[in-house]
């Protein structure tokens, strides 16, 4: 563990801010396109199991299975309405079907691909098989296990393989320093990051309880948000963040903030949560105001790379293995105040935090944590979560204000 004794100060008091949120701020996410062809064939009949929760999803639904057949897994009934069952969990065989329809519906499975809890006869095998050629979904032991849910994790990686992005991803999954220091990912990290960078989890803003982490099971209506997004992005998203991301390496850093990068991976996929801090799936201590679920806004995940525990409201170290830094402002705007140097672009290192005036208006409403060499870890509301974020160009670098050093100088 890294001793790092910087002192927490009082918390005797709870600041009213520390229940805070902020809406945060970010690029626009990527644009889908959709045919005006598709446009015709959007299904005029309404899903009767649609219910008020649910509307968040109706136009992927309408596309996966309405406009194409790739989820239309329930028979109209007797009166010719159409269900969907936006909220009963996916399974393996109808999530290997779907995909085989959208992005290989001509393909002939391989014989010599069997299970062996799946019949050669069963409508499903001929999909897994070809799921499982393709590589984009696997097989363990000669089994499919066609009833298993799907998770978001593997939806989101069988769609990061089917849009040729693998190489990309297991690259990333190899993140070092220049000095070949390699960082503790977390499983399927590439696929995770692309995932929240081309949209493919859908961040719900209006009912934050359906948001979902990497690991979580997913019901159809996410899956359906999931294929829609994957089939419909604009045919220059996939090379841009392939370039974007193409032998992606950070600087050589102390331990001390190699230590805050190791920390922060390991949310990558992780939702944007207004008023967010917590990233345990236990309930975030009340001081803070509660939260639906793991995830962060944009200074809630600062304060989970950087905050120092204060010994009675706030103490995540460990598993956190080193103790952190005096950072009791909760919003962006507070921290961005609250320093003696505003520091320059050219002068950021490793952990210093990045202040961004999103809309424009002189007020800083967005944070994230500088992790070198253009990157930061980043919890951004419009791409609904966190990533590791190029922000030497491009929407970061013109709304960017400032910096701030939290970390101890020199660092261990």
């Amino acid at each position: 563990m890294l001793a790092q004794s910087l002192g927490a100060g009082s918390a005797q008091a709870t600041p009213p801010s520390w229940t805070d949120g902020e809406d945060g701020s970010g690029p626009a996410p990527f644009p889908v396109r959709i045919s005006r062809s598709e446009r015709l064939r959007i299904p005029t009949q309404t899903w009767t199991d649609l219910g008020p929760d649910d509307m968040w999803a109706k136009g992927a639904i309408n596309h996966v299975a309405g406009t194409y057949d790739w989820m239309r897994d329930v028979a109209p009934d007797h009166d010719g309405n159409w269900s969907f069952k936006p909220d009963v969990f996916e399974t393996r065989k109808r999530w290997a079907r779907a995909l085989v329809r959208a992005f290989a519906p001509d393909a002939v499975a391989d014989p010599s691909v069997k299970f062996s809890d799946l019949d050669a006869a069963d409508p499903f095998q001929r999909y897994a098989a070809i799921a499982v050629h393709q590589g984009w979904l696997t097989r363990v032991g000669g089994r499919f296990h066609p009833d298993d849910i799907v998770s978001a994790r593997s939806v989101h990686r069988s769609l990061v393989l089917a849009l040729g992005m693998g190489s990309t991803a297991a690259a990333l999954d190899r993140l070092a320093t220049a000095d070949g220091y390699r960082f503790d990912t977390p499983h399927l990290f590439g696929v995770n990051l692309l995932a929240m960078r081309l949209g493919l989890r859908f961040n719900n803003h209006v009912d934050e309880s359906q948001d979902v982490t990497p690991g979580s099971p997913l019901r159809r209506k996410q899956v359906a948000w999931s294929l829609f997004r994957a089939s419909t992005l604009e045919s220059w998203v996939v090379p841009y963040l392939e370039a974007q991301y193409a032998d992606m390496v950070l600087p050589k850093m102390s331990a001390g903030r190699r230590a805050i990068v190791d920390w922060g991976v390991r949310y990558v996929g992780f939702p944007y949560i207004w008023a967010g801090e917590w990233g345990f799936d236990t309930p975030s201590p009340s001081a803070f105001g509660g939260q639906p679920g793991p995830g962060f806004d944009c200074s809630g995940l600062s304060w989970w790379a950087l905050r120092a525990d204060d010994g009675v409201y706030w103490e995540i170290s460990p598993p956190r293995p080193y103790r952190g830094w005096p950072l009791p402002q909760r919003t962006s705007s507070e921290m961005a105040r609250m320093t003696d140097v505003e520091l320059h672009y050219a002068d950021l290192r490793p952990g210093d935090l990045m202040f961004y005036d999103g809309d424009q208006d002189g007020t800083v409403d967005h944070v994230d944590v500088f992790v070198g060499n253009g990157w930061s870890l980043d919890s951004s509301s419009s791409v609904g979560g966190v990533t590791l974020m190029w922000v030497k160009t491009g929407w970061y670098r013109q709304h960017f204000v400032h910096g701030r050093r939290v970390l101890a100088s020199p660092t261990p």
